[in-house]
């Protein structure tokens, strides 16, 4: 990624709003249906606005590409949907001590079918199936990756906007196994490293054409609270082990600077009371080869979390993208308070190695109309805190 060379650079994570027929398009897209004419558009439209909001790093939006449970079933061999069996779920958010601490809270969001409370937001079932490997596991989903890269290629061409920079997402390992069982292979590591075998030529593909490639793992953090009976620290350390060591297998010949990890503690609004603690991960993110680190830094119940980072030795040529909006809340962050977030993390790593971001994706989980005015916040305050770091 670029650095802020003259001034503080912006990004985002990934998901931007779309209309609710999407819903259905994203099982077309997940099968295989080619229909550019209808995407290409839409996803140029959002190319002119990030750019006219004064967004460096852009990202194609994510809503239409299709990431979620018909996609790999779709495009991972090995991999097959049944029925949930009883006591299943069909993912690992399904069920989490925090559930347990909050059980009306919960039973009230499924009722209402929502994760994240927004008006108008699309339905969010609880999961009536699960994704089992039952076979050797394989990646055939170039022909999909490949058709989100050369849209987005040509959505930049067809804005004449001038983009510098911008991004494609793709999950890690580590989150993967939130949503797709093992029922084939024989150990946890066996199983990770298959997983990330099978991720190695998408996340090739987005680097070798000239993309920045963002690795989504909430699963680093969020998977402290999916285990019942708890896991020990130390057992849940060797786990993130296995995982770091697995992404990095799968990053393996793909230059440093060209790969951003994104780490949150879940998008869902819910109460986070029982998230693991920053210190108790952040090991385990910088052991991740990526250029740059982007994380929530401005959710209410980690922002206090800033302070780690000044224990931590930053490698050189490394890079942090702290969130400085959040997706957990539709007010809109003043300008003057995204600048105070941005210049705590120039103090730490250098003016030059903060990217101001998001943190997580906005789409869906705020709404839509206050999307853009966040982004246009960060922008500001990105203004507003280079003006005091440069002079």
């Amino acid at each position: 990624m670029k650095h802020s060379t003259d001034r503080i650079r912006t990004s985002h994570v990934g998901a931007l709003s779309a209309t609710a027929e999407w819903a259905e398009a994203q099982a077309r897209i997940a099968k295989g249906a080619a229909f550019a004419g209808e995407v290409t558009p839409i996803v140029t439209g959002l190319v002119k606005r990030q750019q006219r909001v004064g967004i460096d790093c852009i990202g194609d939006g994510e809503f239409w590409a299709g990431r979620g449970f018909m996609h790999y079933a779709h495009h991972f061999s090995g991999v097959t949907i049944r029925p949930l069996k009883p006591g299943e779920r069909g993912s690992m958010r399904e069920e989490t001590r925090e559930r347990e601490a909050f059980p009306k809270l919960y039973a009230d969001m499924d009722a209402t079918q929502t994760l994240f409370c927004v008006p108008g937001e699309r339905p969010v079932p609880r999961l009536g199936a699960r994704m089992v490997i039952g076979a050797p596991l394989k990646y055939n989903g170039t022909a999909t990756i490949d058709r989100e890269i050369a849209t987005f290629k040509a959505a930049i061409t067809q804005s004449g906007a001038d983009v510098d920079e911008a991004f494609i997402c793709a999950l890690a390992p580590g989150w993967l196994d939130h949503f797709i069982y093992n029922e084939y292979y024989k150990t946890d590591e066996e199983y990770v490293f298959a997983l990330a075998e099978a991720m190695r030529d998408e996340y090739r593909a987005i680097a070798d054409a000239g993309f920045i490639l963002q690795i989504d793992d909430p699963g680093v953090a969020t998977s402290w609270d999916m285990f019942k009976p708890a896991l020990s620290l130390a057992d849940y350390h060797a786990y993130l082990g296995r995982r770091a060591d697995a992404l990095n297998h799968a990053l393996a010949g793909i230059p440093q600077e060209r790969v951003r990890y994104h780490f949150c503690w879940g998008s869902w609004h819910g109460a986070h009371t029982h998230d693991i603690p920053l210190r108790d991960i952040i090991d385990y993110v910088l052991r991740v080869n990526a250029q740059c680190y982007s994380f929530e830094a401005s959710n209410v119940r980690h922002e206090h979390e800033w302070k780690v980072w000044r224990d931590v030795k930053l490698p050189d040529g490394k890079m942090l993208m702290p969130g400085v909006i959040s997706h957990a809340t539709n007010i809109v962050e003043h300008p003057e308070l995204v600048a105070e977030r941005i210049k705590r993390f120039a103090g730490i790593a250098g003016r030059e190695n903060v990217i101001a971001g998001a943190d997580c994706g906005l789409g869906h989980r705020v709404h839509e109309e206050l999307v853009w005015a966040k982004f246009s916040s960060l922008v500001e305050g990105a203004k507003i805190a280079s003006r005091e770091l440069w002079g």
